[in-house]
């Protein structure tokens, strides 16, 4: 694969998807309070809010990027951010736009 940032973003993906797998693993056999943790101080609400905002402007970019280049199912990757995580979806996402953005350029040669 030549395209480096796709190479990259693939990268950060499948690091995103082995780290929410292995740690919400790890939660739920222990049982673990989801909404005690993200909301448990103020600290923690500083933080899940910070990240909220983040995965709002991050869906929407999807959904506005998706759009613009006439990427398809973008739903998908907002679907599938409930399963495993933003961290791996997003940059999923991005990998995908590398390659859709290479497709164009070289089609337009």
């Amino acid at each position: 694969m030549a395209n480096k940032r796709a190479q990259f973003f693939f990268i950060l993906s499948a690091i995103g998807l082995i780290t929410a797998w292995y740690y919400n693993g790890i939660a739920v056999m222990k049982a673990q309070d989801y909404l005690a943790a993200w909301f448990g101080s103020e600290v923690d609400l500083v933080l899940s809010l910070d990240l909220t905002i983040v995965a709002i402007a991050g869906s929407a970019f999807m959904i506005f990027e998706a759009k613009r280049l006439g990427m398809k199912r973008v739903w998908l990757y907002l679907l599938l951010s409930g399963v495993t995580a933003m961290a791996a979806t997003f940059p999923f996402f991005l990998a995908m736009r590398e390659l859709k953005i290479a497709k164009r350029s070289a089609s337009n040669s």
